[in-house]
């Protein structure tokens, strides 16, 4: 078996392992941006073009949410802690959420995911876009948003404004999300 590691530019790695040509394996970290296949050759060397023509694209991402406040971590101020993130805006919704502890519990999801849109601009939002934030991020479905919406109302964690809502601080407070 072959193995070739690169090291291309910051975090970004390729890793091919070749077994007799016929199945290979590739690993790809860009920032938070991870990608990793195993298959045949030709087929992975086409996905491995996909990722490398977004590459700046991401690293223009990355950069971008360094320059705004971010921790300087390389991790997009998402690092571990029980505070928020520093101002920075958050760009993986799945690692958010998992930080959070919103995986599973709906009410608490649809909260993380409303401020997650919140500190990346959105003063105000509908049930729509928590559910295709969701939906775009992969994060699985909610089976009744507007409900989850409720209970959050009911607890003081987000607040009705006409059509729209928002996260209050103490959402955000909820979530280990420091507002000060």
């Amino acid at each position: 078996m072959q193995t070739i590691k690169t090291k291309l530019s910051g975090e970004l790695c390729a890793i091919y392992k070749d077994k007799n040509m016929s199945e290979s394996k590739i690993q790809i970290k860009v920032g938070h941006v991870e990608f990793s296949g195993e298959g045949n050759q030709d087929w992975l060397a086409s996905q491995l073009d996909k990722i490398l023509d977004k590459v700046p694209d991401l690293l223009k991402i990355e950069l971008a949410n360094n320059s705004n406040g971010g921790s300087g971590s390389g991790d997009g101020g998402n690092s571990g802690g029980s505070g928020g993130n520093g101002g920075a805006k958050l760009t993986n919704l799945a690692s958010f959420l998992k930080q959070k502890n919103a995986t599973s519990n709906q009410t608490k999801k649809f909260l993380a995911t409303a401020a997650f849109l919140q500190q990346n601009g959105r003063e105000s939002m509908g049930t729509n876009d928590v559910t295709k934030t969701l939906e775009d991020g992969k994060q699985g479905k909610l089976t009744n948003p507007a409900l989850c919406l409720i209970n959050n109302v009911k607890k003081g964690y987000c607040e009705k404004k006409g059509k729209d809502f928002y996260v209050t601080p103490e959402g955000f407070t909820s979530l280990g999300i420091s507002t000060e």
